[in-house]
C-alpha cells in the first residue's frame, strides 16, 4: 500500500491495496495487522516489500528495504506525514510551549566558548554569544585583547535559504591565516575556505568534499595538508568515504594542482585499505612529518615517519613506526621525539618515547608506566607532555616535564576535560571543562604560576545551581560487574517512585559519557525531574576493557547495563516503571532500541535521537564501511551473530505492548541514515498493541545535530523533555 495515494483511492482500489499489503506481510512472515487501514489523523503506514537474504544459513527479512532509496515516490510523503503526526501529538502536550520558552532562556542566557588554539600570539576559539543562533569563530591578539569575530555563519545562507554551520577550523602557526569548513543545513558536507586574519579577507579558494579535512599547516604557513573525498564521490553512496586522498595545498595555487601525498596504492611500502584515511601531520617546528593510517573509527592505527622536505618534494620514503597490533591509540611529537600512547599489554595505557629520526615502537623507551587510571589522550607543549586521565567518566590531568618528572596538575573542578589544547612552541595548556553542575568553562593552565584558572574568554554563568546535587552511584549488573551511574536532582528530592526520570546511555567506540552541564536539562530538574546517566559497557569510562566488554558479540552487555541501572533506580525509589524514560543518540540508538525490545515493560518512554536501529544494514550506508571495525559485518559469521543481536528492528515483536516511543531524524545526516529511524518506527507502529504513541520527528533542515542552530536544538529538546514529563504522568509540563 502506498500511503501517499491511499486517501485518493476509490473503495475498490482501496480494498485491493489493503489485500496487497496483507499478502506482502504474509510473504514476509509478518502478521497482517489492522494498521493497513490507519486512523485518519494517525501516522502514514509504510508499504511492505519484503527483501529476504541468507547469511551463513540464516534467513533475514527486511520488509522496508525500499526506504533506503531516497528517490522512492513514497519516501518523502511517508517522512512528512510521520513528522506532521509527531509534531501534532507533541505540540498538544499541555505546557509544551512554555517549556520551550524556558529552555530558550536557559540555552541563550550566557555565552559559551570552546576549542581554543593559540598561534603567533593570537588566541582563536569558537564562541556562541548570549542569544546567538550558532557558534562563531573569534580571535584575540593575546588573551587580554579585544574579541573579533572572524567567521559568522549566522550571517550566511545556503542554497534555498538554509542555515550554514562552521564545521572545523585551524589557525596557521604564525596566526596570520585560518582554514575552515562551512556546510549547509547541518549536512557536514564542508567546503574549505581560507581567511587572512588581520584583514578578514577570504581568499577565493574553495574546496568541496572536505568533511573530514583534518588540516595540518606547514611550519612556515605556506600551505597545509588536508583530506577530501575521492573524485568523483556521490553523496549517499556506500563508496562516498572510500579511497579518500591526503593532499598538499600551497597558498596561491589552483586546488586542481594540489598534489596527492598519500592514497591507497600510491606507495607499496604503505599499505592503505579502501576504508582507511591516510593523514599526514606537519610539525609545528622540526624536520619530520608523521603519517597516520586511520581505520575509520578504529582506535589503534599504524604510524610512519619521513623527513618533511622529502614529503614536500614528493620523494618521501615513509619509515614504519608501529602497526595496528601495537595498539597505539594516540600520539604527539615535537622537533625531536615522537610520543606513543599504547594499550598493548596495558589496557589503561602507557606512554613510550622514540627519536623521530629513528622512530620505532620496538625500540621506544617507556616514560609513563600503566597505572590505575586510564590515560585517555596526550598533548605536547613546550614545557612537557600533558596526559588526560580518566576514572569512570571523570578526568584528571598530569604532566611529564622535560626532565622526565611526572606530576599531577591540580584542577579547580571535578568533572570532565572535554579537550586539552597545547602548542609545542608555548608553555601550558588550554582546557575545556565541564561538570554535571559546572557550566562549560575554558581554563588556562599556567605552569609558571602553578595555577589553573578560568581564561575569561566568556562571562561566567549567572545560573544559581545551589539547589541541585550530583551523585556518583554504582550499580551491580546481573553478571556482577560494577557499573557507574550518575544522578542529578534537586537536593532533598523525595524518593517516592513518582519522579519523572530521564536516563541517558551511549556505549560505543570507547567514548565515555563524561560529566557535562546542559542548561536545557535544567528545565527538567526545575520541574522535579531526575536526570541520570548509565555509564554502560562499550563506552570508555574504564578504558579498553570497558569498551571491549560491550563490543560486537559482547554488545548485549551495553543495553543490559542500562536495564540494570534503571531497575536500580526503581528499587531505590528514585523512579518507577511509570516514570522512567530512556534516551540514546547515534550509536546509543542500539542501546535504547534493544533495551526497549528486551524490556518494554520497564519504561514509560523511549527516545532515540538519530539512532542506529537497523544495525544489519548499517555497513551499506554512506558512513557504513568506516564503522565495520566497531560493529562487525554480515560478511563474517561472528559479525552476523553480533549484528543480529543488536539490530532492534529484528527484535520488534507483533502483539507486544510497547511504551511510548519518540524517534528523531535529521534528513541531511551524513552519519546515520534517515531510514534507520524510519524503519524502526514502521516496525513499531505495525507491531504495537498498546495505546502509547510511537512518533517519528523529522528535521528536514538538520543532520546529525553537529550543525544545528540553537533554536533547532531548543525546539527538539522541548519536545523530548515534554515527552518525558508527559509519559511520567504530568498533566502539564509548564
Amino acid at each position: 500500500m502506498k500511503p501517499s495515494t491511499h486517501l485518493q483511492a476509490g473503495p475498490r482500489r482501496q480494498v485491493l491495496r489493503v489485500l496487497a499489503a496483507a499478502a506482502a506481510a504474509a510473504a514476509a512472515g509478518l502478521p497482517a495487522l489492522a494498521a493497513a487501514a490507519p486512523a485518519r489523523r494517525g501516522p502514514p503506514v509504510a508499504r511492505i516489500e519484503p527483501v529476504t537474504e541468507t547469511f551463513f544459513g540464516r534467513r533475514v527479512t527486511d520488509p522496508y528495504r525500499w526506504m533506503e532509496n531516497p528517490k522512492d515516490p513514497d519516501w518523502e510523503p511517508f517522512m512528512r506525514g510521520q513528522d506532521a503526526h509527531a509534531r501534532r501529538v507533541l505540540g498538544a502536550i499541555p505546557g509544551r510551549d512554555a517549556l520551550e520558552a524556558r529552555i530558550g532562556e536557559l540555552s541563550g542566557g550566557t555565552a559559551v566558548v570552546y576549542g581554543v588554539q593559540s598561534a603567533g600570539g593570537r588566541v582563536f576559539y569558537q564562541v556562541r554569544p548570549a542569544g546567538a543562533a550558532s557558534f562563531l569563530l573569534a580571535v584575540r591578539d593575546g588573551l587580554a585583547g579585544a574579541e573579533r569575530i572572524l567567521v559568522d555563519p549566522t550571517a550566511m545562507k545556503g542554497e534555498g535559504g538554509v542555515h550554514v554551520s562552521l564545521d572545523w577550523w585551524s589557525a596557521s602557526p604564525d596566526g596570520a591565516r585560518v582554514v575552515y569548513g562551512l556546510s549547509p543545513a547541518g549536512s557536514e558536507n564542508s567546503v574549505l575556505h581560507v581567511m587572512e586574519v588581520a584583514t578578514q579577507r577570504v581568499l577565493p579558494l574553495r574546496i568541496a568534499g572536505t568533511q573530514y579535512a583534518s588540516p595540518s599547516w606547514l611550519p612556515d604557513a605556506s600551505g597545509f595538508f588536508y583530506s577530501r573525498v575521492a573524485d568523483p564521490a556521490k553523496i549517499g553512496s556506500v563508496a562516498y568515504y572510500l579511497d579518500g586522498p591526503r593532499l598538499l595545498h600551497r597558498l596561491g595555487s589552483d586546488p586542481k594542482d594540489d598534489r596527492v601525498v598519500m592514497v591507497r596504492g600510491l606507495d607499496p611500502a604503505v599499505p592503505v585499505d579502501e576504508k582507511e584515511f591516510p593523514i599526514v601531520y606537519a610539525p609545528r617546528r622540526g624536520d619530520h612529518a608523521v603519517l597516520q593510517v586511520q581505520g575509520g573509527v578504529r582506535r589503534e592505527n599504524p604510524l610512519y615517519v619521513a623527513p618533511l622536505a622529502d614529503v614536500l618534494a614528493g620523494r618521501a620514503a615513509w619509515k614504519p613506526v608501529c602497526t595496528v597490533d601495537d595498539q597505539v591509540v594516540d600520539f604527539a611529537f615535537d622537533d625531536t621525539h615522537l610520543y606513543l600512547l599504547s594499550t598493548r599489554g596495558a589496557d589503561n595505557g602507557r606512554v613510550l618515547r622514540t627519536p623521530l629520526a629513528a622512530a620505532s615502537f620496538g625500540g621506544a623507551q617507556e616514560v609513563v608506566a600503566a597505572g590505575p587510571l586510564v590515560v585517555e589522550s596526550i598533548a605536547m607543549a613546550r614545557d612537557g607532555l600533558y596526559l588526560k586521565d580518566l576514572d569512570g567518566g571523570y578526568h584528571a590531568l598530569r604532566k611529564l616535564d622535560r626532565q622526565g618528572r611526572l606530576a599531577a596538575v591540580p584542577l579547580p573542578w571535578e568533572g570532565a576535560i572535554d579537550s586539552v589544547s597545547t602548542n609545542p612552541a608555548e608553555d601550558g595548556a588550554w582546557l575545556d571543562g565541564s561538570g554535571w553542575l559546572l557550566p562549560y568553562t575554558t581554563f588556562r593552565h599556567d605552569p609558571a604560576r602553578g595555577r589553573t584558572e578560568p581564561a575569561g574568554l566568556a562571562p561566567p554563568s549567572t545560573l544559581d545551581l545551589g539547589a541541585y546535587e550530583a551523585l556518583r552511584l554504582t550499580v551491580t549488573a546481573r553478571d556482577g560487574t560494577k557499573v557507574p551511574l550518575s544522578v542529578v536532582a534537586r537536593k532533598g528530592l523525595q524518593r517516592d517512585g513518582r519522579n519523572p526520570t530521564l536516563v541517558q546511555a551511549y556505549g560505543s567506540y570507547q567514548i565515555s559519557f563524561n560529566p557535562s552541564f546542559s542548561p536545557r536539562t535544567l528545565a527538567f530538574l526545575e520541574r522535579g525531574g531526575v536526570f541520570a546517566v548509565a555509564h554502560v559497557r562499550g563506552g570508555g569510562e574504564y578504558g579498553r576493557r570497558w569498551w571491549k566488554a560491550g563490543q560486537k558479540l559482547n554488545k548485549p552487555n551495553t543495553w543490559r547495563d542500562l536495564i540494570d541501572c534503571c531497575e536500580h533506580l526503581v528499587r531505590t525509589r528514585w523512579a518507577s516503571r511509570s516514570t522512567i524514560t530512556i534516551q540514546g543518540g547515534s550509536a546509543g540508538g542500539i542501546t535504547v532500541g534493544m533495551a526497549l525490545t528486551e524490556r518494554p515493560d520497564l519504561f514509560a518512554g523511549v527516545i532515540s535521537n538519530v539512532g542506529v536501529s537497523n544495525a544489519l544494514r548499517a555497513e551499506f550506508g554512506q558512513n557504513g564501511p568506516p564503522n565495520i571495525d566497531e560493529f562487525g559485518s554480515v560478511q563474517d559469521e561472528d559479525g552476523l551473530r553480533g549484528l543480529l543481536a543488536m539490530d532492534a528492528t529484528q527484535h520488534v515483536r507483533a502483539g507486544t505492548r510497547y511504551p511510548a516511543v519518540l524517534l528523531t531524524i535529521g534528513m541531511t545526516d551524513p552519519r546515520v541514515e534517515a531510514w534507520q529511524g524510519a524503519k524502526m518506527v514502521a516496525h513499531l507502529q505495525r507491531a504495537n498493541r498498546s495505546r502509547h504513541p510511537v512518533l517519528l520527528r523529522v528535521n528536514f533542515d538538520a543532520g546529525h545535530g553537529l550543525g544545528s542552530t540553537r533554536a533547532q536544538v531548543d525546539d527538539e529538546r522541548a519536545d523530548e523533555l515534554a515527552f518525558a514529563l508527559w509519559r511520567a504522568g504530568r498533566r502539564t509540563v509548564a
